[in-house]
C-alpha cells in the first residue's frame, strides 16, 4: 500500500468532482484515512486552448499529454479520466486500470424545452463533430457555432447570447450538482464512453493497478471497452461524428453506434450482440458501418 495515493487531474470543476469520487472510493474500499490520498490538479493544453475545436489543434491527447507527463515522471500515481475525452490508441506505458459505475450517456438541451422548439436557423453552440452533425441530421436549418470552455463558460457563453442554446452530457451536469438544468435528448446516441470516469496508472505499476482495481465496476468497464473497440475498427477520433453505446443486457453485450457525415445529411447506423470480452464483433460491426457507407462518408474515417 502506497503511504499515499496522488490523484493527477485536470483543474476544472467537473475534472476536480471526478477526481473527488475516485478519492472517496479509494477511501471507503481500502480503508483509507484522507491524509492518504492527495489530488494534484494539472494544466493541459486542451483547458488553456479555448477558442478553437480540439480537431483542429491535435484533438483528444491535448487532454491527456499533461497527465501522461506527470504520471511517467513519478509526480501522481494515477490519472482520472472522463473516458470520452481518451483518445482511443493510447501509450503502451499506461493502462485503464478501473472505471467507476457509468452516469447518465445522454445529452442535455440548454436554451430550449426541445429541438423542435428551436427557431428556424437558431445557433446551437457546440465544438463537438458528433453533436453537430446529430443535430443537422435531424434539424437541418439550424446553425452550429462553435463554442468551448467547462460547464459554467458554455452556460455563461450562452447567457451572453453567444447561441440560442447548447448542448451538455446529463453525467457532467449531475456531477456538478445541476441535475436540474436543461432538458434530455431521448433519442440521441451518445459519445462513445460518454458519462464513464477512468482510472489509469501506469502499466507496469502492478501493486498500483492491483489497488485501484478494487474500485471498479465491471458492467462499465465492459461496454466502453467494446464502444473503444468500434472506434478502433473505424479508426475515429474526435475530428470525425460518431456514436455508440454498449449496454450489458441478461448476459450478453448489446452495441449500437452510428456515423455521420459533418453535415449530418448521411448516417449509417447499426447494433449488435455478443458475449463480454468478444472482441471482434466490435470490430464487425464497426466494418459493416463503413461497408453500407457512400464514399462521401467513408471519407471521415480514412484515417
Amino acid at each position: 500500500m502506497p503511504r499515499l495515493f496522488r490523484i493527477g487531474t485536470r483543474g476544472s470543476p467537473l475534472a476536480l468532482a471526478q477526481a473527488r469520487l475516485v478519492a472517496d472510493a479509494l477511501r471507503d474500499t481500502l480503508d483509507l484515512g484522507p491524509e492518504q490520498i492527495e489530488i494534484v490538479p494539472i494544466t493541459t493544453t486542451g483547458d488553456m486552448i479555448q477558442d478553437r475545436p480540439l480537431a483542429e489543434v491535435g484533438g483528444k491527447a491535448l487532454w491527456t499529454k499533461e497527465l501522461d507527463r506527470s504520471l511517467a515522471e513519478g509526480r501522481t500515481d494515477l490519472s482520472v479520466h472522463s473516458m470520452k475525452d481518451v483518445e482511443t490508441f493510447r501509450p503502451d506505458a499506461f493502462r485503464i486500470a478501473a472505471m467507476l459505475p457509468r452516469a447518465d450517456v445522454r445529452d442535455r438541451l440548454i436554451g430550449a424545452p426541445s429541438l423542435e422548439a428551436l427557431p428556424k436557423g437558431a445557433r446551437v453552440g457546440t465544438s463537438s463533430p458528433r453533436r453537430a452533425a446529430q443535430l443537422l441530421s435531424r434539424r437541418p436549418d439550424l446553425n452550429i457555432v462553435p463554442i468551448r470552455g467547462n460547464v459554467a463558460t458554455r452556460l455563461r457563453k450562452l447567457e451572453l447570447g453567444e447561441a440560442d442554446a447548447t448542448l451538455l452530457a446529463s453525467a457532467g451536469l449531475e456531477r456538478l450538482g445541476h441535475p436540474e438544468i436543461g432538458v434530455v435528448l431521448d433519442g440521441m446516441l451518445a459519445a462513445p464512453s460518454q458519462g464513464a470516469i477512468g482510472i489509469e496508472v501506469l502499466a507496469d505499476n502492478n501493486a498500483v493497478a492491483g489497488l485501484v482495481a478494487a474500485i471498479g465496476h465491471r458492467p462499465t468497464e465492459v461496454c466502453v471497452a467494446a464502444e473503444r473497440r468500434l472506434l478502433e475498427g473505424l479508426g475515429g477520433d474526435c475530428h470525425a461524428p460518431v456514436a455508440a453505446l454498449a449496454e450489458c443486457e441478461d448476459e450478453a453485450v448489446r452495441l449500437r453506434a452510428e456515423i455521420l457525415t459533418g453535415d449530418g445529411t448521411e448516417v449509417s447506423r447499426g447494433e449488435v450482440r455478443f458475449a463480454p470480452g468478444d472482441r471482434e464483433a466490435p470490430l464487425a460491426l464497426a466494418r459493416r458501418l463503413l461497408d453500407e457507407s457512400s464514399p462521401k462518408l467513408r471519407a471521415h474515417f480514412s484515417g
